[in-house]
């Protein structure tokens, strides 16, 4: 039998709309930032201001929030660090990513839990048990360089340190999105060529990008064959989460703050469904069967969203050959702007759609982005003009059509079309 408790699923939350998406996918946490004390700091963030209904809808929604504080602070840094952190100690949060003992102490000083970032680095048991011991700090995110294999020997050392206390240390590991080629994001390139520190979260990622050599004597240059040698593909482990699952893990961290509502919706509903079934059914006699049929379909959706190609990171020992194709996505799908939401009918579920930008076929997936209504997809099995049904409708028009998920006016609407 599995002896640890179901992990939790935290997802990614760069604005209101991925919020909106994490929660409605089945997100267990989010997380997210606010300014420029974190290490994304170019997605839209959250104002101080706005973090308190950020707090509560989380709640609502029965998961936890954590905000990340987890950039490279500089002496100017502080006044404003301990003004952010004294602003947000009250509005609920759950916890803390951080890394840089600045935001640590100030964290601490305010009562806030703190879970230490993957920025730290920490990879062994004693590096945990000094945390937990001197500083009672519980969570840690694993450095990305730990295998499987490794997460195993910490949850040993921790249980033949520790005993029955081990339980109360948890080991938070990504599962799914970008990975940096310095692993942990401690990389100098961008600073080199354009002064933005990665360390504080303002990375131009000048590595995604293909590389030339020159020769010195005459000057010839050379393409480095069609790999992007400097850009990884991105960490997926669905295809073996039953062993990450085993391992005791109490959280599966989904990278993803500056991507789009769509990818954060079909990734958590992938991990989401995936994690179920396993916890739920593991023990039936068909549910081999079902988990591999699961999983193939869940890696289906998961190519139709952004990623560089996938790869099993370090989890399964070194990707030594894990680089990407090109600088761009390799999704199979792309989204194309159709109109808005005129109106909904929730008594009938028909969704009132202006047309401004392209037509509507029935067959056709649609995806509705709404700061309210997350992302709701569906696929057209009519379509409507003043009780006439149609198969298709152009550009100008204004159609009916059946949408079993509750948006509202003003609502995007998008074509979802293969790439």
């Amino acid at each position: 039998m599995h002896k640890f408790k179901k992990p939790e699923i935290m997802a990614p939350a760069g604005d209101r709309l991925s919020l909106m998406a994490a929660l409605q996918a089945g997100a267990d946490a989010i997380y997210f930032g606010t300014g420029t004390f974190n290490m994304r700091a170019n997605a839209n963030n959250f104002s101080l201001r706005q973090l308190p209904d950020v707090v509560k809808i989380a709640h609502e929604y029965g998961a936890k929030a954590y905000l990340t504080l987890n950039s490279l602070m500089l002496p100017s840094d502080i006044r404003k660090l301990s003004k952010t952190v004294d602003a947000v100690a009250k509005i609920g949060l759950d916890a803390i990513i951080a890394w840089d003992f600045a935001v640590i102490e100030a964290a601490r000083r305010s009562g806030i839990n703190i879970f230490i970032s993957t920025q730290m680095s920490v990879a062994n048991a004693p590096a945990m048990l000094f945390f937990y011991r001197q500083l009672g700090i519980r969570r840690f995110v694993l450095a990305r360089e730990c295998s499987l294999s490794d997460i195993r020997a910490i949850r040993r050392s921790l249980r033949s340190e520790l005993g029955e206390k081990a339980e109360e240390i948890e080991l938070e590991v990504f599962v799914h999105g970008a990975m940096c080629l310095s692993v942990s994001g401690r990389c100098q390139l961008s600073q080199f060529h354009f002064g933005t520190s990665a360390n504080r979260g303002a990375c131009r990622q000048p590595c995604r990008r293909e590389i030339a050599v020159t020769e010195t004597h005459e000057g010839h240059s050379f393409q480095l064959g069609t790999n992007y040698i400097l850009s990884p593909k991105d960490l997926c482990t669905l295809p073996f989460l039953e062993r990450l699952l085993e391992s005791g893990v109490a959280s599966l961290k989904i990278e993803g703050r500056q991507r789009s509502p769509e990818y954060v919706s079909v990734v958590t509903t992938a991990y989401r469904k995936v994690v179920d079934l396993w916890y739920e059914r593991r023990h039936t006699l068909d549910f081999q069967k079902q988990f591999a049929l699961l999983k193939e379909e869940q890696m289906s959706r998961l190519h139709e969203v952004f990623h560089r190609g996938f790869s099993s990171g370090f989890y399964l020992g070194r990707p030594i050959d894990e680089w990407s194709k090109g600088n761009g996505s390799q999704a199979t799908h792309r989204k194309k702007h159709l109109g808005e939401v005129v109106k909904y009918y929730k008594r009938s579920g028909v969704a009132e759609i202006r047309l401004d930008a392209g037509a509507l076929t029935v067959g056709d997936e649609i995806m509705i982005h709404g700061p309210s209504s997350g992302t709701p997809c569906a696929r057209i099995s009519s379509i409507e003009i003043e009780h006439r049904r149609m198969e298709k409708a152009e550009k100008g028009m204004t159609v009916g059509v059946a949408f079993p998920h509750q948006v509202r006016c003003h609502d995007k609407v998008y074509r979802m079309d293969p790439c």
